[in-house]
């Protein structure tokens, strides 16, 4: 995000709660970096967060507090239980600002081509303010309700990213067990009425798993379930497959994935007994 920022012309103060990764990414991008949390707030007129988790969300954004003020545009992009998005918008509110939740769908590569799917919940008039930031970053920006709903919207597009994952490893798999080779098979589901950008975008990750950056971790896919699941409950859908993702998930985690790419479902896959 910072340097597809940057290459956009924008001025960025950056900060992360591992000083070494925002040094060599300021270094990269010629960024500034912040001393803390608030004091990055402090001198923006657009704040952009992205955390691993709710977590570290909360910690942030109270870290971050006291550099909020008057006429600023928050925008919170992680994946995160829409009722955390809420929890965090009363410390954004007193110091002047405006919180919108603005999570999005894209992997780095993504990114990096400022071609993400945005989802934002909040204010229009505040979207239309970080607009320009925004468009830097996306190909598409969805305004999808109030505050909250594009936390909504990212759990339920992530629902459907992670079970078309599970089944794209559990297919490819039954056919090289099958005799079919894998570039083969991942040949025909990439030509066929399969062939979602998902299935497209991933493909070089599934044919040569050790071989392809990590794009997004399977730990972080198991965090991604549990909000969905949880959010499920609350509103009472019914998500049987994603219970079932949840728990295939679990287990490659804990045969040691989880700093894998979410593909590796399909390496987990691969090395259990028929």
């Amino acid at each position: 995000m910072v340097g597809t920022l940057r290459r956009a012309g924008f001025d960025v103060v950056a900060w992360n709660r591992d000083r070494g990764k925002c040094d060599a990414v300021a270094k990269t991008h010629d960024a500034d970096v912040a001393r803390s949390a608030s004091e990055a707030a402090a001198g923006a007129d657009i704040v952009l967060t992205s955390l691993a988790d709710d977590a570290a969300v909360r910690a942030v954004y109270e870290a971050a507090s006291d550099g909020f003020h008057e006429g600023q545009i928050v925008l919170e992009m992680s994946t995160i239980a829409p009722e955390t998005v809420r929890e965090i918008e009363p410390s954004v509110r007193a110091g002047g600002a405006t919180l919108l939740d603005a999570p999005v769908s894209g992997s780095v590569p993504v990114v990096e081509r400022g071609e993400l799917l945005i989802m934002v919940g909040g204010d229009d008039g505040s979207l239309e303010r970080a607009r320009p930031a925004l468009e830097a970053l996306s190909v598409k920006i969805l305004h999808v309700g109030p505050l909250g709903t594009g936390a909504v919207t990212k759990l339920a597009v992530n629902a459907l990213v992670h079970g078309l994952n599970a089944a794209l490893s559990e297919s490819l798999v039954l056919a090289e067990r099958a005799g079919v080779r894998r570039s083969a098979a991942y040949e025909v589901f990439a030509s066929g009425a399969a062939a979602a950008p998902f299935v497209l975008y991933k493909r070089a990750a599934y044919e040569d798993p050790d071989g392809t950056q990590v794009a997004f971790r399977l730990d972080l896919v198991g965090k991604d379930l549990d909000l969905i699941l949880e959010l499920a409950r609350s509103v009472g859908a019914p998500m049987p497959q994603a219970e079932t993702n949840r728990e295939v998930v679990r287990a490659a985690v804990a045969t040691g994935l989880a700093d894998a790419d979410l593909s590796a479902l399909a390496v987990y896959l691969r090395g259990l007994p028929g």
